[in-house]
C-alpha cells in the first residue's frame, strides 16, 4: 500500500462557495459511501438524505445502500449529478475528478482529511466549484444554525 501524503488546500473555499453548494445542488452522488452505518461514509451520507438531498450511492460492489441503487462507478450513474462527494483516499481524487468531469458534475466535495490540490485545480479548470478537507455535515448544521 503506498504511503498517502498529507495536503492542506492551497485555495480559498469562502464561506459563500460552501452555501452555494449546499443550498443550489441538491443531488449528491457519494463515491466511497460505506455500507457500515459505524462510519463516517455512511453516516455524513444519511444525515443528507434526512435534510432532503438526493443521494446516490457509488460503490463498486454494493447493490442497495441508504434504500438507494448504487452505481458501480460515476460513469454509470444514469441522472444528472449536482455534487459528488468523495469519501476516498486522496490518491483517488485525480481519477474521480476525471469522471465528475465526464457526468457533468457542478461540483466536487471532498470530506475532512482528503485534499489533492492537482484534482483540485483540474476541477476548477473544467469549471467546477470544488471544496476539499470538510465536513459536509458539519458544514450544512453550521449553516442551518447560522440562518
Amino acid at each position: 500500500m503506498s504511503e498517502e501524503t498529507c495536503e492542506f488546500p492551497a485555495f480559498e473555499m469562502p464561506g459563500e462557495l460552501v452555501q452555494k453548494i449546499l443550498k443550489q445542488y441538491k443531488t449528491i452522488a457519494v463515491v466511497g459511501l460505506s455500507t457500515d452505518p459505524e462510519k463516517a461514509a455512511h453516516r455524513v451520507p444519511a444525515y443528507m438524505k434526512a435534510q432532503g438531498y438526493t443521494i446516490i450511492p457509488v460503490h463498486p460492489k454494493a447493490a442497495e445502500i441508504l434504500g438507494e441503487k448504487a452505481y458501480p462507478t460515476l460513469d454509470a450513474v444514469p441522472a444528472p449529478i449536482d455534487v459528488v462527494n468523495v469519501f476516498r483516499p486522496p490518491s483517488e481524487l485525480p481519477v474521480i475528478v476525471d469522471a465528475a468531469i465526464r457526468v457533468k458534475a457542478k461540483a466536487v466535495w471532498a470530506q475532512e482529511g482528503i485534499v489533492n490540490n492537482d484534482a483540485a485545480e483540474k476541477a476548477k479548470a473544467a469549471g467546477l466549484d470544488v471544496i476539499m478537507g470538510k465536513c459536509m455535515l458539519k458544514e450544512h448544521k453550521a449553516m442551518v444554525a447560522n440562518g
